[in-house]
């Protein structure tokens, strides 16, 4: 038998007919990039999420890196993340001219660790940027509280953790995405909420964030550019101009305030992703049966360990990662039994290559080098059947039996 790691086929059979009708229907209104379909888009994909403010743009990259910009942080700052995620987290910090710090992760989250965050904070630090790895948020209430305490921002990056939450210190359930200072999510069409092709969004309740994020995804131009000038510089500038009826031509466009980046959603995309958020929550239930047939099933098989979700948290299992000693082994294994499986991550991000500048050596975080040599994801998408589920499983614990 042949399971894939990801089959979006499946999915896209499943919404066929309402996907290509919206397609058919936004290429007919001439519309292509931002406009109505986008701007809907944004007000229910906020609603979803309990925020304020929901920006779209084109990458859950571009999400990262103009929510760290909007927080002022640049040359000379630094921001303490994890050393365990897709190398987008640390690059965006980069990025914005600032240097990402990596402290280490909890072993059993496989997120930050709040308890390594303070001794990494210096006069220079301006953010935390936790991870909600593999669909489970981070401890956002004890993070929040060392922000809080050291006058810090927090930015989520919530691009594996769609539909995830968790129950704060007052008993409120709070979606990711609303628990730190901006939020930022990738709808890369692997992700549990994914489209048809590059896009991403950033989430916050901050009136004046929302206004600077706007303003850098698009050229920091017009009437979001001068506001944004107003916010971060002080120096206020009077506009006019007639806008055209038809919203197509706005003399606007052509006054800039900041250097900002081109990170505008297709319209394409935003009908894509409409239609898919009315499903996500069936999407993610699938998902959380599928990781509870597994951990059921491989409950006492020795060689592996299985991933735990910490109280009063909602995991949404983009990924199924088990913990395995020879994890190299257990891929091949399963690879030559016709199994797909990944090895999220190889290597932790402070010992990429492309920051080796920062000097970082192995054996500086310890636990994060353990579990990128440890962790195996398994097929884990809504559409599986439990053929595929049982044979993975037997596979698995073939492997085990050796």
């Amino acid at each position: 038998m042949q399971v894939k790691i990801l089959d979006l086929t499946r999915q896209y059979q499943l919404l066929k007919e309402q996907a290509e009708a919206a397609v058919c229907e936004q290429m007919a209104t001439g519309m292509f990039i931002g406009g109505k379909a986008v701007a809907d888009f944004e007000e229910k994909f906020a609603r979803y999420i309990g925020v304020k403010h929901a920006i779209s743009v084109n990458s859950g990259t571009d999400a990262l890196v103009i929510a760290l910009k909007a927080l002022g942080i640049g040359q000379g700052d630094e921001v303490i993340t994890t050393p365990f995620s897709f190398f987008a987290t640390a690059e965006t910090i980069a990025m914005a001219g600032a240097l990402p710090v990596f402290a280490d992760i909890d072993g059993t989250s496989y997120n930050l660790d709040p308890s390594k965050i303070e001794e990494k904070i210096t006069p220079r630090t301006k953010a935390i940027l936790p991870v909600h790895i593999f669909g489970q948020c981070a401890d956002m209430p004890r993070i929040s509280r060392i922000a809080e305490k050291h006058g810090l921002s927090v930015i989520e990056d919530a691009c594996q953790a769609v539909g995830s939450g968790l129950k704060t210190e007052d008993g409120k359930w709070v979606m990711a995405g609303a628990l730190g200072d901006l939020g930022c999510f990738s709808f890369f069409p692997t992700k549990n909420l994914g489209a048809f092709g590059d896009a991403g969004m950033i989430t916050t309740n901050d009136d004046n964030l929302a206004v600077i994020c706007r303003a850098y995804k698009e050229h920091g131009m017009a009437q979001n550019g001068a506001k944004a000038r107003f916010l971060l510089e002080g120096v206020e500038d009077e506009l006019e101009g007639t806008v055209s009826p038809d919203g197509l031509y706005n003399p606007y466009k052509y006054y800039n305030y900041l250097i900002g980046y081109n990170s505008r959603m297709d319209a394409i995309q935003a009908r894509i992703l409409t239609i898919k958020l009315d499903y996500l929550e069936q999407f993610n239930k699938r998902r959380a049966q599928i990781a509870e047939f597994y951990s059921a099933a491989f409950r006492g098989v020795k060689g592996i360990r299985v991933p735990a979700t910490a109280p009063g948290v909602g995991h949404v299992w983009h990924q199924y990662a088990l913990c395995c000693d020879r994890k190299d082994e257990l891929g091949s294994f399963l690879a030559s039994k016709g199994v797909g499986s990944a090895a999220f991550y190889p290597v932790p991000l402070h010992l990429q290559k492309a920051f080796a500048g920062l000097g970082y050596r192995e054996g500086d975080l310890p636990v994060a080098e353990k579990i990128t040599k440890q962790t195996v994801c398994l097929p884990i998408f809504p559409e599986l059947t439990q053929e595929e589920l049982d044979y993975v499983a037997q596979c698995v614990k073939e492997f085990c039996a050796q």
